[in-house]
This record gives structure tokens, C-alpha cells and sequence, in this order.
């Protein structure tokens, strides 16, 4: 069951991406997309980001913005594997992206797990790899304001800086509790198998011939719309 918010804070990343899902599934005539983006681990692990956020900033409307954003790339790099919609290269840099952030994960909870093992610059490599990945994913697909959306997250969550100084603080304090929170959100992740990690890609299922299937006329102009709008207001 997902972590409830903070006395007073109002945030819940869970109820964020459950808003997220209704304003966009609400303009989409597919069930094949009427499942949740967002699920109850993966929910505990956005809310340890937003607080570890909160905490570290000091201010609470730019963990919120954070947190916010990375749901919003979520649920629409969701939707474009949901509908089809990435070709057979994007689908090979999908898989390499599963694989790198899964080694970034892994990495993540060794740090925490072996005493001063942390390597800020091998961490901070295999981020901003990650970073890359999905900038290439999203490219023919999401507009300038997404790509804005991917490097405010990365700025700050893969900032060697901010994660040294979450590493090296002490275990008995605020950042060991949510560091703690985090690490066990982790490994919950990837024995569970969730979709952050495995996002399953069979090119049998996606392919005849090269060409990738198309979804309906209706439901591809109402995905259009959401995914380049005229007005940029994704």
C-alpha cells in the first residue's frame, strides 16, 4: 500500500499519477491503456524521491515540480509503447535504457550497502546515460516542453553533488531514513518485476515487416493531440 502524504503537505505521488492517467486515458478511446502507469511500489519510491527532494532543497513546490515531471515522462512514454507508436530502433534503445537504469539501480543500493563504496562519478555516468536514452526515445514522439521535463528531473536527481552529499550524511538522520526507504523501494522493484524495469519488448508482438501497427484513425488523432499539441502545453 502506497506511503500516505506528509501531515500537511498535501502530495501524494500516487494520487499525482492517478490524476495524470485520468486526464490522459480520459481522451483516448483505447482499453488498451485503461491500466495504471503507476504502481503501489513504484508510488512508495516517487514519494521517498519527492521528500528526499523537499528535504534537500528546502522547498517544497520544486520537489512537487520534480516529482510531478517524472510521472508526467512516465505515463507518456507509457503511452507510446501502449499504442505501438516507437519504431524498431527506438524499441533497441528502450531495451538498452531498461538494462542501464537497471544497473543504475543496482548500483544505487550496493553504494548504500557497502560502506564507503560510493563512486560519485560512476554513478553519475550511468545517469546521465540513462538521460540520454530516453531523450532518444521521446524524440520523434514528445515535444521541446518533455525533453525540458527529462533534464529538470535529471539535473537534480543525477547531480553527483546532491547524491554525495545524501551518501555521506548520517544513517541515523532524515537522509538515512529516506535513503533506507529508497534502497528497499529498489530491490521490492526488481524482485517484483515492475514495469520500471521490465518493460516487456517482442518485436513479434510490435512488427509485420518493418512497419509498426497502426491504431486506429479516431484514437491516433486524440493521441496526437496529446502528444504534439499545437500549443505545446504538454
Amino acid at each position: 500500500m502506497a506511503e500516505a502524504a506528509e501531515p500537511g503537505s498535501g502530495f501524494n505521488s500516487k494520487s499525482v499519477a492517478l490524476r495524470a492517467q485520468k486526464k490522459i486515458l480520459g481522451k483516448m478511446a483505447s482499453k488498451s491503456v485503461a491500466k495504471a502507469f503507476v504502481d503501489d511500489t513504484t508510488g512508495e519510491l516517487l514519494d521517498q524521491l519527492y521528500k528526499l527532494a523537499k528535504l534537500e532543497t528546502g522547498n517544497k513546490k520544486e520537489a512537487e515540480k520534480l516529482v510531478k515531471d517524472l510521472v508526467k515522462i512516465v505515463v507518456k512514454i507509457s503511452i507510446l509503447f501502449r499504442n505501438d507508436q516507437l519504431n524498431r530502433e527506438e524499441i533497441q534503445i528502450a531495451e538498452k535504457f531498461r538494462r542501464n537504469f537497471r544497473s543504475s539501480a543496482m548500483t544505487f543500493i550496493s553504494f548504500y550497502e557497502v560502506d564507503f563504496s560510493f563512486d560519485k562519478k560512476f554513478l553519475t555516468k550511468n545517469l546521465e546515460d540513462c538521460r540520454s536514452l530516453i531523450h532518444q526515445i521521446i524524440d520523434r514522439h514528445l515535444t521541446a516542453k518533455s525533453h525540458g521535463r527529462v533534464d529538470h528531473v535529471f539535473n537534480y536527481y543525477a547531480n553527483g553533488d546532491m547524491l554525495e552529499r545524501v551518501f555521506q550524511a548520517n544513517r541515523d538522520g532524515p537522509y538515512g531514513t529516506i535513503l533506507k526507504n529508497i534502497v528497499d523501494n529498489l530491490n521490492k522493484l526488481m524482485e517484483e518485476g515492475s514495469k520500471v524495469f521490465d518493460i516487456t519488448l517482442k518485436f513479434e508482438e510490435v512488427f509485420i515487416s518493418d512497419k509498426v501497427f497502426d491504431i486506429t484513425s479516431e484514437l491516433e488523432g486524440a493521441f496526437n493531440k496529446i502528444i504534439k499539441p499545437r500549443k505545446n502545453n504538454t
